[in-house]
């Protein structure tokens, strides 16, 4: 692209002319302009498997992990998902111009707070091309206009998913700048939008550590954190085991590469001898490497002797407790108390998701209070972090941070407020 800056300028002008009509646009035209996304998306199947199938290929051929080609993956019924997902967010109450608070002052003004749009949304996201369509809802249904950066692994698809999601929009009346893609692979064009103050109101990235990280370190617009997921599961002493067991592989293993994926285990040494066996072959016959402690291995290899169960047992390293694996990779570690499962978890956790599986009151409560993360959970999986479980249709991302927004991020999230205040003549004396 001959001059990217000049390229980057006029999508943020499109964009920012589209968000003023966005920002009054009502609520039943967002909703039909929702509806023909979804059609347009079905229409045009064959086109966006076509266009995946050329990122599949190119990701084969990059070596790229099976996981991550997973979230690459477009087929017929993750079209009808997106779909869905938009009709799902077109029946969702409308935020904006809700009034959240009104009150009267002894000098007879009246104040209020009304609910308004970010305005333009950068969105910079890595792999995943539901993520367009998720984006392009939730933002049009909150009033703000976005520009969409996705991977270079999915720029084929990427482009033909923004395409008819934009024509879609033209179609039904919006200005040109509603949904864009920056239809671009070249690194530079990230560090060009992470300074485009003047055009962009918040950026949000998705991604990886090293993704996440760049956005937050070099961007001058204003960052959405979202979520890094070194996400924990503690069995506690007085654990139901079974219950342990299931939430464990669906944490692990329904689907690795998500951020709210578990990818650190925490059993309480009283249950240990019982439990790590157990678990460590349900892991291992389902493909999952266990990287286990010291006295977790002498444990699990002191209980069998099949070698298709060992092969799977590793040592884990102290950069293990650390790691984002969004793999069929685990790190184990027996402790020998809550105080320890705790402590780990303040150490190591990215303040994501975090689970306890207890029958004990006290402990279940000291770790919901204790554990500072964006969602802690009793007695169920991490994978339940996510905008369509809470029951927000869809999200942006789970947000890490505290401020402004944080956990699965849906319409209210991408909203600000605007004081509105009411007078008959009074000035301030």
């Amino acid at each position: 692209m001959d001059n990217l800056k000049e390229y980057l300028i006029e999508k943020g002008k499109k964009a920012q002319l589209a968000a003023r009509v966005l920002s009054t646009l009502d609520t039943d035209s967002k909703n039909k302009v929702l509806h023909a996304m979804a059609k347009a998306l079905e229409n045009n199947m064959n086109s966006i498997i076509e266009a995946n199938l050329m990122d599949m290929k190119n990701g084969e051929e990059k070596g790229l992990s099976r996981a991550m080609l997973d979230r690459l993956l477009i087929n017929e019924k993750r079209i009808l998902d997106m779909s869905e997902g938009l009709r799902q967010v077109s029946e969702l109450p409308d935020p904006i111009g809700e009034i959240t608070k009104m009150w009267k002052r002894p000098n007879g003004i009246t104040i209020g707070q009304k609910r308004v749009p970010l305005g333009v949304i950068g969105i910079i996201y890595e792999a995943r091309p539901n993520v367009t369509v998720d984006a392009a809802a939730l933002c049009l249904k909150s009033g703000n206009a976005v520009i969409l950066r996705g991977g270079s692994e999915a720029i084929n698809t990427n482009k033909v998913v923004a395409n008819i999601l934009s024509n879609a929009c033209k179609e039904c009346g919006l200005p040109e700048g509603t949904v864009q893609l920056i239809e671009t692979t070249d690194r530079e064009a990230v560090n060009m939008m992470l300074k485009l103050n003047e055009y962009i109101d918040v950026l949000i990235p998705r991604g990886g550590k090293g993704l996440i990280q760049t956005v937050v370190k070099n961007a001058t617009v204003p960052v959405i954190e979202t979520g890094v997921g070194n996400c924990h599961v503690f069995v506690d002493e007085s654990a139901n085991l079974k219950m342990a067991e299931d939430i464990i592989i669906n944490a692990k293993v329904q689907r690795p590469a998500v951020c709210n994926a578990m990818e650190s285990l925490l059993i309480h040494q009283n249950v240990a001898e019982k439990f790590l066996p157990i678990i460590a072959t349900s892991l291992s016959k389902l493909g999952v490497e266990v990287r286990v402690c010291g006295e977790g291995k002498k444990i699990i290899v002191s209980s069998t002797k099949d070698e298709e169960i060992l092969k799977h047992i590793v040592d884990a390293t102290d950069a293990d407790w650390d790691t984002e694996f969004l793999d069929l990779i685990l790190s184990v570690k027996v402790v020998p108390s809550l105080d320890e499962a705790l402590d780990h978890i303040y150490k190591h956790g990215t303040k994501h998701s975090e689970s306890i599986i207890t029958e004990n009151y006290s402990n279940s409560q000291r770790f919901l209070n204790e554990v500072d993360a964006a969602a802690v959970y009793v007695n169920a999986s991490t994978r339940f972090t996510d905008g369509f479980e809470y029951g927000f249709g869809a999200e942006i991302g789970i947000s890490t941070q505290k401020l402004h927004a944080r956990g699965p991020m849906g319409l209210e999230q991408l909203t600000t407020t605007k004081y509105i205040v009411y007078g008959n003549g009074q000035i301030r004396k």
